[in-house]
């Protein structure tokens, strides 16, 4: 980053490097502070779901055992009024509050009697394993669907708490889904949850008939070399290095490595709830983010140990590659080349499949789209809004600005509909090994061919009532005429794939843009920014972006 962009985001010092004692939280209080009583008068303790379930933290009483209570029994309402009556495929990730959550909605859905699909001996399982499971059980099925939970905050910090639902899709709840889910859990919070909630106690939930162990792991690794091939990374030879970052996946690595005889190597193999390990991010604070540069400084300082090194984040939906001349590669370079990968090297794949990307990610996707003649699909930020394509295989390859993705199958069929970070974090090996090139040296070779691209992202505070007011900006507020003195073509509120709304704002010249909206969990928004010139020129951007979308929230 130039200083210009750091000064914006306020780099803390301690931002690289491993986190003091007093930055670690205390597991025990935040386990007790689950169990406290939210003031449900306060609409900033009720449930609200972000771009992927509601998320908070038991500290400030935004994630306790009430919403998860209610959020769980809203899904028993969801499911009944749908007609959802197959199994719940339900995950979690290794955050400290995970666990606590999970006994809580156990014993609500074994009240209410649903077939619940938990992991053998308490297992954590990633995102994209429970995806998987959802659509292997709906497979070629047109009633007794299955659904799932996923309790996860992904990166945010280990005092957060996380609750996702994925419909009979297997992927993310679409806004129709979660506004339903939220209203009736909030309904439920409001009128007395001790009345509207069944449930039964922890153990007898555990043993009821209606809860079942289910083998995530073998499942989802069996089944990899259906979208990546296996064969020819082994034959290769590449060293490759892991770190689960102390998430879901930790035990799923080892696995992969033995069954398919790769030479990965897990860097990390530790669970800690703390999260000790973990250099602290940009602004002082703990964040299992794959995608950010600070918090990858353990993996990036082993960069030529390995042909290739990659981590995911506590869930293991998204992926951080790391490569011997490039350090860190920045999540839309790497997307941008396996885009163009996969689309090259992929011929049972339906030629029509478009590319699905969000509206933050790089226009350098949609000039690979150009040379490879397939369209691309745009649309807010929020996985979900792929679900539909990927399933019925009308869309190829999907990715967020965020580092996450996922894909079809080799033989062009659905993978997962949620986002994949262990199979892009691999991708990037069959790469390597079928083109002699690492992700990094292939987006170089793009940029020579379409263009160089100049990209940042930073982020700066804001608190809930900026955030709500961001989300909704319209186009007439942004005043200016010019950016970095291009003149501005277009100010979008809607995304061109789909028509919903942003949710913050994207403004568009001929040689560069910038996209500005809240983040759906933490007091910050965020800018994501690209210039087809110079670094000074995406600076500039920067600069006159956090100006004008500060003004507006001062208005």
């Amino acid at each position: 980053m130039n200083a210009g962009t750091d000064a914006m985001m306020k780099i803390s010092p301690l931002a690289g490097l491993p986190p003091p004692p007093d930055a670690l939280i205390d597991v025990d209080k935040l386990i007790s502070a689950y169990y406290d009583v939210p003031d449900i008068a306060d609409p900033l303790q009720r449930i609200s779901f972000g771009t992927s379930g509601h998320r908070g933290s038991a500290f400030n009483l935004t994630f306790n055992e009430l919403h998860v209570l209610a959020i769980t029994q809203a899904i028993c309402h969801y499911r009944r009024h749908q007609g959802i009556d197959g199994p719940l495929f339900m995950g979690i990730d290794t955050h400290a509050l995970s666990v606590p959550a999970f006994r809580s909605a156990l014993e609500v859905l074994a009240g209410n009697g649903v077939h619940v699909m938990a992991a053998l001996d308490g297992e954590y399982t990633p995102t994209p394993a429970v995806s998987l499971a959802i659509l292997t059980y709906n497979d070629k099925r047109s009633s007794g669907l299955a659904d799932g939970i996923v309790i996860t905050p992904s990166h945010n910090p280990p005092e957060d708490g996380g609750f996702k639902y994925n419909p009979p899709n297997g992927g993310p709840a679409d806004t129709d889904v979660t506004t339903w889910i939220e209203h009736k859990a909030n309904e439920i919070l409001l009128n007395g949850s001790a009345n509207d909630v069944k449930r039964i106690p922890f153990e007898r939930a555990l043993h009821a008939q209606t809860t079942h162990a289910y083998d995530f792991m073998a499942a989802y690794v069996l089944e990899l070399e259906s979208v990546i091939d296996m064969q020819a990374i082994r034959a290769s030879g590449i060293r490759m290095g892991v770190d689960p970052m102390g998430g879901a996946g930790v035990h799923y690595w080892p696995m992969i490595a033995g069954h398919y005889q790769l030479d990965l190597s897990v860097l990390n193999s530790k669970i800690d709830a703390t999260f000790s390990f973990m250099p602290v991010d940009w602004d002082g604070r703990i964040r299992m983010d794959p995608s950010s540069v600070y918090a990858m400084q353990s993996l990036i300082a082993k960069k030529d140990d390995y042909t290739l090194a990659f981590a995911c984040d506590t869930d293991h939906d998204r992926y951080g590659i790391v490569t011997p001349g490039s350090a860190l590669i920045p999540a839309n370079h790497y997307f941008s080349a396996a885009v163009d990968y996969l689309l090259r090297f992929r011929p049972d794949w339906n030629q029509g499949a478009a590319i699905g990307r969000t509206i933050a990610s790089t226009q350098m996707i949609d000039r690979v789209a150009g040379d490879l003649k397939r369209n691309v699909y745009e649309v807010p930020v929020g996985f979900k809004w792929f679900a539909a394509g990927l399933r019925d295989a009308t869309l190829g390859v999907c990715g967020e600005e965020s580092a996450g993705a996922s894909f079809l199958r080799r033989n062009g069929k659905v993978w997962t509909t949620d986002k994949d970070g262990i199979a892009a974090a691999l991708l990037s090996a069959e790469m390597t090994a079928r083109t002699g090139r690492d992700p990094a040296q292939a987006y170089d070779a793009l940029s020579e061919r379409l263009g160089t691209s100049f990209a940042k992202r930073i982020q700066a505070p804001a608190t809930a009532q900026k955030r709500k007011k961001l989300a909704s900006l319209s186009a007439r507020q942004m005043t200016a005429s010019t950016l970095a003195g291009d003149p501005i073509l277009a100010v979008l509120t809607r995304a061109p794939g789909n028509n919903e709304p942003i949710g913050g704002l994207k403004t568009i010249t001929a040689q560069g843009w910038f996209a500005a909206r809240p983040s759906g969990t933490e007091d910050i928004y965020k800018i994501y920014a690209e210039s087809f010139r110079d670094e000074q020129h995406l600076s500039s951007i920067l600069i006159q972006a956090q100006a004008m979308v500060d003004a507006a929230l001062e208005e």
